[in-house]
């Protein structure tokens, strides 16, 4: 038994946000049906190299950003554009608890499947729509895409290098963090929506935005500025309230340190050799370093060039203060850590039998996560799911229409 097992959840989104919303629902044990264009299924099935390779080393066609996002789903290819296929979608409404959407606003409403006309089906059901600005605006209708909203929700505006500075200038996050976010967010809502009908026996519609996400996620940032109206502007590596909390440059590497207190700085001056520098009025205390960030940064950078940075991090290890390398991907899976927090697990694909993928991040004593199917090739499961809704011929009739396709 898992957290949401027992739940229902139909899953019209593709790319992203959506399928990363419902995959955390999968996870979290809900079954999760996702509805794929025949013949073609979630645009991300194509957005490769890399491909998973199968056991005879040959691509699969299956792309990792396809597979990254939607573990734990079921596929079913249904024509959402065909009466056929909106009347089949209808029927499995009536037996779901949650439907996630991500189409233009307003855009579903011309197949009957937007959330007015499915409340009145199935008024118990969460229906949870994703898009760029939300479902009402004056930008509403237009398309919404990660890279524009981190642009426009002043994400870029705070990463990257300062302008002063080589390299300087807005740049976006290394992943779609509008995207995830907003997943995320998605999910915590629907959750929320779900309990709510415990006590009220009622749906609702949720109406989830990337912009609405980006522009909370500034947090501090934007409390920074809505308190002292100063525009935040780009510190690279560096923290805009906290001094020393950046990365350095040693001997054979870098290395972040994130000194939070005055009592770490302490501890930090008197790991690296450097006593003095905790007792100088301008840098005791971290306004006072915040103020001389220039002056703390250059001393602590020329002392740090001087021994390897593996070096320097056992040496501030070793009195707790939080430091540690910069690690590219395989060091990062190899990392003691995310191997004993099993963040890289072990699961049987029908096409590679020694599949493996990046484990979830929610730990639960009681309904533990548990991986029991990965991401499904397009229609894989039209048959098994839709044999609860149709008889033998209505499916077989489908299909002979291409308003539905077996993988």
């Amino acid at each position: 038994m898992s957290a949401l097992t027992g739940f229902r959840v139909l899953d019209l989104s593709r790319i992203l946000a959506g399928p990363w919303c419902s995959q955390i629902l999968a996870d979290l044990g809900a079954e999760v049906i996702k509805i794929e264009k025949p013949f073609q299924g979630d645009d991300t099935r194509i957005w490769g190299p890399p491909f998973l390779k199968n056991d005879n080393g040959q691509d699969t066609g299956e792309s990792a950003y396809y597979l990254s996002t939607n573990r734990g789903k079921h596929s079913v290819a249904i024509d959402m554009a065909t009466a056929e296929g909106q009347a089949l979608i209808k029927k499995m409404v009536l037996e779901s608890d949650v439907l996630i959407e991500n189409y233009k606003a307003g855009s579903l409403k011309k197949y009957g499947l937007d959330y007015e006309s499915l409340s009145q089906i199935n008024p118990k059901l969460v229906y949870c729509s994703i898009t760029g600005f939300g479902q009402k605006g004056p930008r509403a209708a237009e398309p919404g895409y990660d890279f524009i909203i981190q642009g426009m929700g002043g994400m870029m505006s705070v990463t990257g290098e300062r302008d002063d500075l080589p390299g300087g200038g807005p740049q976006k996050a290394g992943l779609a963090f509008a995207d995830l976010t907003t997943g995320l967010y998605a999910a915590i809502a629907i959750q929320a929506a779900l309990l709510s009908r415990v006590t009220t026996g009622e749906g609702q519609h949720i109406d989830m935005a990337l912009l609405d996400t980006q522009v909370a996620s500034l947090s501090v940032l934007a409390m920074n500025y809505l308190t002292s109206a100063k525009v935040p502007g780009r510190f690279g590596n560096a923290h805009a309230n906290i001094v020393p909390y950046q990365v350095f440059k040693a001997q054979e590497g870098e290395f972040i340190i994130a000194c939070g207190n005055d009592q770490q700085f302490k501890a930090l001056c008197e790991s690296i050799g450097l006593p003095e520098l905790c007792k100088d009025p301008k840098f005791e205390k971290n306004k006072g370093r915040v103020t001389h960030r220039e002056e703390i940064s250059a001393i602590l950078q020329q002392h740090f060039m001087t021994q390897p940075a593996q070096a320097w991090v056992e040496r501030i290890h070793a009195v707790k203060v939080p430091v540690g390398m910069i690690n590219n991907l395989q060091q990062t899976l190899e990392e003691e850590q995310v191997v004993f927090r099993e963040m890289v697990v072990n699961m049987q694909h029908p096409l590679r039998s020694d599949y493996v993928s990046i484990g979830s991040p929610i730990k639960l004593s009681k309904t533990p996560v548990q991986y029991v199917k990965t991401p499904p090739y397009l229609g894989e499961d039209t048959d098994s799911i839709l044999d609860r809704f149709l008889t033998p011929t209505e499916l077989q009739d489908l299909k002979d229409k291409k308003v539905v396709q077996q993988g």
